[in-house]
């Protein structure tokens, strides 16, 4: 499942997005725009809409578990 992003940076008017295809790695891009400063805009799934951090992170949890694990 991919994940878009909106960010608006510092100083900034304008709202950029970048995508993730998986949810993990879009929580870890979430933990990179916050450091640096960056107002997260929206999270946004094509199969369960626009979201919160906190389904987001229940997401990539669900998906972690999902993953086989390495021997």
């Amino acid at each position: 499942m991919s994940y878009t992003i909106g960010f608006q940076a510092k100083n900034q008017k304008s709202i950029l997005a970048t995508e993730a295809a998986t949810a993990n790695q879009a929580v870890a891009i979430i933990a990179a725009l916050r450091q640096s400063a960056e107002e997260i805009k929206f999270i946004r799934s094509p199969q369960e809409g626009d979201m919160g951090i906190e389904m987001l992170l229940l997401l990539a949890k669900e998906e972690a578990e999902e993953m086989p694990q390495r021997a």
